[in-house]
């Protein structure tokens, strides 16, 4: 009986798993990207909610915290809520995380005639 309930929670625990959403927010700056790329970078925010947030900005200025979106018709709390960490207002983002350069083949034909 104990062994079936297991099974039966560790079922569940990977149903719930699946069930999560997979899109993580992407940083964006609201007061200078275009609609496309706050629809791409932002969980809940499609190209309509996107564009509603370039023309309210474009009315009223640039945004100053979070909770300005909120004016913006169908941003509710909870998209603020999920897309918090991901909402920037100045300065220009950190450039994406690579992976490391490879060294040339220049620098690879220096260290073998070396060795």
């Amino acid at each position: 009986m104990q062994s079936k309930f297991r099974q039966l929670l560790v079922a569940l625990a990977v149903a719930a798993s699946f069930a999560l959403p997979a899109f993580a927010a992407t940083p964006v700056n609201v007061n200078k990207a275009d609609a496309t790329t706050i629809a791409k970078s932002l969980d809940g925010i499609g190209q309509s909610k996107a564009q509603a947030i370039v023309a309210w900005r474009q009315a009223h200025g640039p945004f100053k915290r979070v909770e300005d979106l909120a004016q913006v018709k169908g941003i509710g709390k909870g998209t603020l809520e999920r897309n918090h960490d991901a909402i920037r207002f100045s300065g220009d983002l950190p450039p994406p995380k690579s992976a490391p350069a490879k060294k040339s083949v220049h620098h690879k034909a220096k260290a073998v005639a070396k060795g």
